[in-house]
C-alpha cells in the first residue's frame, strides 16, 4: 500500500527548515571563479546565501586565496546581509609553506589557513585523491609536488613553526586540510603549543582517515571543530545515494559533541548542486535523527560564527 503524504505536514517541515537556516553560516563554498567547474560565482553565491537569510558564508579555492577578491563584495553587495569571508590554502599554486602568503592574506582578513589539501601528499597517494580525479580541472595542469608538513626526524617543519606562530599572532583559524589524521595530531600540538587557539577538521572520514575515535581525541585535547561536508550525507542530482547514511552522520556529531560539531556544505561544483538545498536537506535528516532546532542551529550557525571569532 503506498503512504501518502500530508501536504500541511510536509509544508510545516519545509518552513521550519526555513527558520533554522536563517542566519547560518556556511564555512565550505566553493564559487568560482576557478580552475574547477564551478555552478556559480561568488556573487551569485552571496545573493543564493542571502535569499535563504544566512550570515555569513566562507569561500574556499584549493588554488587560490580568495580573500583579495571578498573584500570588494563586501562593500558593493552589503545590501544583501552576508558577509564573505576566505583564507589561504598552502597548496602549491601559492608557494607551499608560504608564510609571505599567509602575511598577505591576513593583512587583508583572511579567517582561516588551510595546510595543504590537494598538493598534500595524504592526498595524492590516497585512493580517492588523484588517481581518483580528485581534482578534476577545465583544463589539463602540471602535477602536484607532494608537500607534507612533518621532516625526515618525524618533527614539524621549521616553516610550518613560522606560519603557526602567525596564525596564533593574528588568532586566525587553522585548518588541517587534507593532511593524514596523524599529521594533523603532530600539527595540532605544535600548534598549541605556540598559541594557536582556533583549529579546524574537514571532513575527518574522507581521505584524512579519521575515527571515531580520532575524532573524540581532536575535542577533547585541541577543543578543535570539527567540521562535515553535507553533500557527503544527502542526495544529489548527480548521485542519487548518499555517501554516507543519516546514522553515520549521527554518530560522527554524537563523537565531536554538538558543541564542537559544524556542518558546511563543501557545495558549489558543477554537478554537486549548490549550498542551500544542502543545507536544507542535510537540516531534514538532522530533524530525522531527532536532533532539537537549537542543536541544528549551533552547528550550521552558532559554531561557525564563535570559531570565526563573533558573537552569535
Amino acid at each position: 500500500m503506498a503512504t501518502t503524504i500530508d501536504p500541511e505536514v510536509d509544508e510545516a517541515l519545509e518552513e521550519r527548515i526555513s527558520r533554522i537556516l536563517v542566519g547560518a553560516v556556511d564555512l565550505h563554498c566553493h564559487s568560482g571563479p576557478s580552475v574547477m567547474p564551478r555552478a556559480f560565482n561568488h556573487i551569485e553565491a552571496m545573493e543564493e546565501a542571502s535569499e535563504a537569510g544566512f550570515r555569513a558564508m566562507l569561500i574556499k579555492d584549493h588554488y587560490y586565496s580568495a580573500t583579495p577578491i571578498t573584500v570588494m563584495p563586501n562593500e558593493t553587495h552589503k545590501h544583501l546581509g552576508v558577509e564573505v569571508f576566505s583564507g589561504v590554502p598552502l597548496n602549491n599554486s601559492v608557494g607551499g609553506f608560504n608564510k609571505h602568503a599567509v602575511d598577505h592574506g591576513i593583512a587583508l582578513g583572511a579567517k582561516l589557513i588551510w595546510m595543504p589539501t590537494f598538493s598534500s601528499k595524504n592526498h595524492i597517494d590516497s585512493p580517492f585523491g588523484v588517481s581518483a580525479g580528485f581534482p578534476h580541472t577545465s583544463k589539463p595542469m602540471i602535477p602536484f609536488d607532494p608537500l607534507t608538513p612533518i621532516d625526515e626526524n618525524g618533527q614539524v617543519k621549521d616553516a610550518v613553526k613560522e606560519i603557526l606562530d602567525m596564525i596564533a599572532q593574528h588568532d586566525v583559524i587553522l585548518s588541517g586540510g587534507h593532511l593524514h589524521i596523524s599529521e594533523i595530531f603532530k600539527v595540532f600540538e605544535e600548534a598549541k603549543a605556540r598559541g594557536v587557539k582556533r583549529l579546524l577538521v574537514n571532513h575527518p572520514t574522507f581521505i584524512l582517515e579519521a575515527t571515531h575515535d580520532h575524532i573524540r581525541q581532536l575535542v577533547a585535547e585541541f577543543d578543535a571543530y570539527i567540521e562535515h561536508s553535507l553533500c557527503m550525507y544527502i542526495e544529489l542530482t548527480r548521485r542519487p545515494k548518499a555517501m554516507y547514511p543519516p546514522e553515520e552522520l549521527d554518530a560522527l556529531i554524537k563523537a565531536g559533541t554538538v558543541d564542537r560539531t559544524i556542518l558546511a556544505s563543501d557545495m558549489g561544483q558543477v554537478n554537486n548542486d549548490k549550498p542551500v538545498y544542502g543545507f536544507r536537506n542535510v537540516i531534514k535528516e538532522c530533524i530525522g535523527l531527532g536532533y532539537s532546532d537549537e542543536d541544528i542551529r549551533k552547528m550550521i550557525s552558532g559554531n561557525p560564527l564563535r570559531l570565526l571569532g563573533f558573537e552569535e
